[in-house]
């Protein structure tokens, strides 16, 4: 009997997470309706693009540029089959993932803690973004990308590669978003790149936890509890008069039994990250990455990527 497949990002949902979620749901769809992967799972079941949390004001740009329905709201995956995109850890996933039937996973970050009892669809490349792993599925699948999700694909490569300036950016990201921009009519990927990310440098409307909260996961190191958030903005100096409430946000959220929280205060254009950091042991700073705190945080040239620049090294100090 035929049923629903919910498909579904990271918690904090971002552009990539929630655009991959529609994109594949579509993919899924298109391979009932082909019977194109026959040979290797036979699909009965339609997929349905959800969300963990509110869209941010990137993504909701993003989707109402191109025409394209935002997905429902689902927190919880007990009693549901699910299949993962842009993440595979517990802590990043629906509440009661082990209650629910892991069907798919297409990723590009590292292999999480989530295990499923049967072999199932796994397609994780270390690209910049799953868009870009999602585009190679329905390029080796022959299913057509219709022109909106194109466009909400190749938006998302440029919010997760930062402009193609985050250490995470490969030379395939650069290609995959060269063909969708020639297919949606982009012709200045920067310029299209600023306009998407410029939307998330706003903060003027959005309260310091709102701030801290955005791009926020939770990660276990060494057997303890951190968290690290991240906001782009184009220069640090929209956020300065806001880093004292954000910092008291940053001192909240540690007191919820984490060992160390930081946010990244992600400058676009000087490429580079103020990191701040609340911990029990400042020392990990210094064991990560050559510098000491400097009060409440510290400097970062060059720093764009959480995946690939801020999360290993924090990983090693904790071990």
């Amino acid at each position: 009997m035929a049923g629903k497949i919910y498909v579904v990002g990271h918690k904090n949902p971002d552009t990539d997470t929630v655009c991959s979620a529609i994109a594949f749901a579509y993919l899924w769809n298109k391979w009932k309706e082909t019977g194109v992967m026959n040979d290797v799972m036979k699909i009965e079941d339609e997929a349905i693009p959800v969300a963990q949390g509110d869209l941010n004001a990137e993504t909701k740009f993003v989707l109402e540029k191109f025409g394209v329905k935002a997905p429902e709201k689902l927190t919880d995956g007990a009693g549901k089959k699910v299949a993962l995109v842009d993440h595979s850890e517990k802590a990043q996933t629906l509440d009661n993932i082990d209650k629910a039937e892991i069907v798919a996973i297409v990723d590009h970050h590292k292999i999480g803690d989530v295990t499923t009892p049967n072999p199932i669809l796994f397609f994780n490349l270390p690209a910049g973004c799953t868009a870009t792993v999602l585009k190679i599925l329905f390029d080796k699948t022959g299913v057509e990308i219709p022109n909106e999700l194109a466009g909400i694909l190749l938006a998302s490569i440029l919010s997760d590669t930062v402009i193609f300036k985050s250490a995470t950016t490969t030379p395939l990201d650069k290609k995959v978003a060269e063909e969708l921009a020639k297919k949606v009519g982009i012709s200045d990927l920067t310029k299209f790149g600023i306009e998407v990310k410029g939307k998330l440098s706003d903060v003027a409307g959005m309260t310091a936890k709102e701030i801290m909260m955005r791009d926020f996961k939770d990660f276990n190191m060494g057997g303890q509890k951190v968290g690290i958030g991240q906001i782009e903005v184009l220069d640090l100096s929209l956020i300065e008069s806001r880093k004292d409430e954000v910092y008291n946000e940053l001192v909240k959220k540690k007191a919820e039994g984490y060992h160390s929280v930081f946010l990244m205060l992600t400058d676009i254009m000087k490429e580079g990250t103020e990191l701040l950091a609340v911990t029990d042991d400042p020392s990990v700073v210094e064991k990560a990455f050559g510098k000491k705190l400097e009060g409440r945080s510290v400097w970062l040239p060059g720093v764009m990527s959480r995946k690939k620049q801020v999360v290993p090294p924090l990983e090693k100090a904790f071990s």
